[in-house]
């Protein structure tokens, strides 16, 4: 399962976001601005950034969106 940390109104969690929907991807969404989801965040990678995206299928976890985008493509991507 899929899990992406993100805040709203942050384009580049949006990015993230349409990505894992575009390519029908099942996931979680967490906003670190709901209370304890910050504290979850820092806790799991270290720093307070959003967006985050953890896969609990391979304990792939990564901050940045071009990376994030980068993974969903290549892991649930149509052609692989």
């Amino acid at each position: 399962m899929i899990t992406l940390y993100i805040r709203r109104g942050c384009p580049y969690c949006a990015k993230t976001v349409a990505t894992a929907e575009m390519l029908d991807i099942p996931f979680e969404e967490k906003d670190i601005d709901e209370e304890g989801v910050s504290e979850e965040l820092e806790a799991r990678g270290g720093k307070l950034q959003a967006p985050y995206m953890a896969d609990s299928e391979t304990g792939t976890e990564m901050y940045e969106s071009d990376a994030i985008v980068t993974y969903l493509h290549e892991h649930f991507g149509k052609d692989t």
